[in-house]
């Protein structure tokens, strides 16, 4: 005689028989809040007084700071924002200059982890460099361990901004410009971090078809359950530097971050449109392209405690919502912080529904 079990049994017994809510979705039917400026740590206040008696209305713009990263994550947040500056030989932002601007500021890179050759992190030279991690490499162990030890995470996504802008007026550090030989190592440094089974590519989505965008057009994302443990990496970039990334990798053959590319290019599929307002982004979305958009910028929304912007993100259906306040900022006083109504930063994207 069979006896019936129980599904609660069942799952004590076989969790991974039981398919989580919305496991065979793919990916671009999802919804997720991540942060600006991940990596980003405050100013420190002596240095930022200096500034903001200079320059005040640039200085509330960036009056901001974020948790670490892996705490980030631990929150539920899905997507992340890292800043990377090439530095070929080493040692090139070892001491900002922003040290010799205001006296009794806190010890920097004690670790002395800046000297070593590889890409930095940070804001801006020499004024808002304080990160939760210093360099690419160290961020992208701080990623892996925690990836590790949440197997089963849902995917990821990160925009990177290969930074290499020169700052206007004297006393910045000019950045080394990124060329081809950089983006190749930016791959490379990536691949070596994380490992190439943790990274969904753009051949990945691209799969057996001609080009990266018809996939994209037919739903070849992969599904949720896929995607789980895994991260998906964007270029923001527009101009001659997104082409230099495409340059001899049509449809982003071999590569390893997807592109800002415009719809009816091989290479689209992820786009950054930042005004949470653009008609685009809804119709973009409803053709299969995954949208990367804002809830807030500059400190604005969250000093007013406007949310519009974060319910035109949120009603858009673009994929990947970002924020500088998933928390109450600590830096002056407002209410603004934005999730969905849960209280969670992942959803099946109501778009779609």
């Amino acid at each position: 005689m069979i006896k019936t079990v129980s599904s609660a049994l069942l799952l004590f017994v076989f969790p991974l028989l039981i398919p989580k809510d919305g496991d065979n979705l793919p990916i671009n039917k999802i919804q997720v809040i991540g942060s600006h400026n991940s990596y980003k740590k405050a100013i420190d206040p002596h240095l930022f007084d200096v500034f903001r008696k200079k320059d005040s209305v640039s200085a509330s713009k960036i009056d901001y700071e974020h948790i670490g990263i892996t705490e980030q994550l631990d929150l539920g947040l899905r997507n992340l924002e890292i800043d990377v500056y090439s530095d070929a030989k080493g040692g090139k932002y070892a001491h900002p200059r922003g040290l010799d601007w205001a006296k009794d500021q806190a010890p920097y890179d004690v670790d002395k982890e800046m000297k070593a050759p590889g890409f930095k992190v940070f804001h801006i030279q020499d004024l808002d460099f304080r990160s939760d991690f210093l360099t690419l490499k160290s961020g992208l162990a701080k990623l892996k361990k925690w990836s590790d030890a949440h197997p089963d995470h849902t995917p990821i996504f990160i925009t990177l901004e290969a930074k290499d802008n020169k700052i206007k007026g004297e006393g910045f550090s000019d950045p080394e410009e990124f060329t081809a030989e950089t983006f190749d190592q930016l791959d490379k440094a990536l691949l070596d971090g994380l490992g190439v089974d943790k990274i969904i590519t753009p051949d990945v989505v691209r799969g057996n078809y001609k080009t990266l965008e018809t996939a994209v057009l037919k739903d070849n994302w992969p599904v949720l359950s896929a995607a789980r443990g895994k991260f998906l990496f964007i270029l923001d970039q527009k101009g001659e530097k997104m082409e230099l990334y495409i340059k001899g990798h049509p449809s982003l053959k071999n590569r390893v971050l997807f592109a800002n590319a415009a719809a009816g290019r091989p290479e689209a599929a992820m786009m950054i449109l930042n005004n949470a307002k653009d008609p685009m982004i809804p119709q973009l979305v409803k053709k299969g392209y995954i949208i990367r958009t804002r809830a807030d910028s500059d400190t604005q929304e969250a000093r007013r405690n406007d949310h519009a912007n974060f319910d035109a993100a949120c009603a858009s259906g673009a994929q990947i919502i970002t924020t500088d306040y998933y928390l109450k900022s600590t830096h002056f006083k407002s209410d603004y912080a934005v999730s969905f109504e849960d209280g969670q930063y992942f959803r099946i994207n109501p778009f779609f529904k």
